[in-house]
């Protein structure tokens, strides 16, 4: 039987050793890793047919949505995906050793700000295989071990993936033991436990999985319980951006946490923007649900009624509630209420109202005439993400390398003793900003 606890200490140990390694060997690994991934094609997607049988198996019990089913599903292009992920890690700057500040305390009394990794990281995910690769990669080059934590349903896949992956970057000289794979149920209780060896969890799954994870662990958790995310078509809207942008917010891949569950509309625009967008989405196959005013102006047999309960739903499919506001300070308010603090969109052409949005939306990702479907690591340049963030400490929104790293203060001084600087006769500190790079 598996030894969680003596993996999770060989894992704390390694994160050290790790946390050492050049710049160099950490990209030469991350090459190797893209070359399995590229040699073992169909490796990988023969044990994502296993998994997806199974799925299918427990989505006809009820077990898994169909969102998740989707998500599960790996092909070539996905693998790709996770190629160009990798590759864009590689391009990114080492954040480890980077001196974010130099402060001249005293003549040669100098006090260094240092990134450094956060250690060892627990990832805990339900369905999505391309989570491997994304946290892997983003770990090893951050310098941080991980842990890995996926659901039953992509348990061949997130082996295949975990084995290849590991085995190349060790092969490539990055310490053996940085990266484990638990794989049963019991296992994600031990891991919950281990506050004293784990330093971050991300959770990765529904409301209700990361909620879960939350709410049973002493661990900081990084992540988000839900993805309700919201698009407000202004009055000084272009209606041609309009519908492009709540569309693609929309449909572009409805299954996902960045896609908008609601569409709010200015009462100014929305005899003439209404019938456009509610058509739109129909062609496409979107489930509509308004409110009073929007099923009134669209009529009782086209749309549904929406509930109370849909403007908090996050619905991970082709469904979207509908609501007609008197201003975008309704829209504002009725965002802060209802959004889970994920990413909201105004789509305007008025620069005063998109400021007071930017300014007034309490979210981790506000945007301007943007589908919300941009909210993502890789479109925002990080090289891929280890998850989207809604909390206020640390890293907030897409979560790429920075919020993988912490902080050290180191002081170089030269014998220096803090009595001089106390009592009546104390020296004075200089507390001088400086752009020097750490060195002793």
């Amino acid at each position: 039987m598996k030894d969680i606890k003596a993996d999770v200490i060989d894992a704390k140990a390694s994160a050290i050793a790790l946390s050492a390694i050049d710049t160099e060997t950490k990209n030469n690994a991350l090459g190797a890793m893209i070359k399995a991934l590229d040699t073992f094609r169909n490796k990988i997607n023969d044990a994502n047919a296993k998994d997806m049988i199974s799925a299918d198996a427990m989505r006809k019990k009820n077990e898994l949505t169909d969102a998740m089913v989707k998500r599960l599903k790996v092909n070539d292009e996905k693998i790709n995906g996770m190629i160009d992920g990798i590759k864009d890690v590689i391009k990114l700057s080492d954040p480890v050793g980077e001196t974010m500040s130099a402060v001249e305390l005293d003549d040669n009394l100098t006090l260094y700000q240092i990134r450094c990794p956060i250690g060892l990281i627990g990832v805990i995910f339900e369905s999505r295989p391309d989570v491997v690769p994304q946290i892997m990669s983003l770990c090893l080059k951050s310098g941080n071990a991980v842990i890995f934590k996926g659901g039953k349903e992509a348990v061949n896949t997130n082996r295949v993936l975990f084995d290849i992956l590991s085995e190349a970057a060790y092969a490539a000289g990055i310490p053996k033991g940085v990266f484990s794979i638990m794989e049963t149920r019991e296992d994600v209780s031990s891991i919950l436990k281990m506050d004293g060896y784990v330093d971050l969890l991300i959770p990765r799954g529904s409301n209700e999985f990361v909620k879960y994870i939350q709410d049973n662990t002493k661990i900081p958790v990084l992540g988000h319980s839900a993805g309700i995310c919201h698009v407000y078509v202004d009055e000084h809207a272009d209606e041609d951006k309009a519908l492009n942008v709540a569309l693609d917010s929309k449909i572009q891949y409805p299954a996902v946490c960045n896609a908008a569950e609601t569409l709010l509309v200015n009462k100014r625009i929305a005899s003439s923007f209404l019938p456009k967008i509610v058509n739109a989405f129909v062609i496409n196959g979107v489930e509509v649900r308004g409110d009073e005013e929007t099923v009134r102006m669209i009529g009782k047999g086209k749309i549904k009624e929406a509930k109370a309960s849909d403007w908090d739903e996050e619905y991970n499919d082709l469904i979207i509630s509908v609501k007609v506001v008197d201003s975008a300070d309704e829209a504002i308010e009725f965002i802060n209420k209802h959004s889970s603090k994920h990413t909201d969109s105004i789509v305007t052409e008025n620069k005063g109202t998109a400021l007071k949005f930017v300014d007034l939306v309490d979210s981790s990702s506000v945007l301007v005439n943007a589908s919300t479907r941009f909210s993502d690591g890789y479109r925002y340049g990080k090289g891929a993400e280890v998850g989207i963030s809604t909390n206020k400490i640390h890293s907030r929104g897409p979560v790429g390398m920075e919020g993988l790293t912490i902080y050290k203060y180191v002081l170089v001084g030269n014998g220096h003793v803090v009595k001089d600087y106390a009592g009546k006769n104390a020296k004075k500190f200089k507390h001088r900003a400086l752009n020097d790079k750490f060195e002793l």
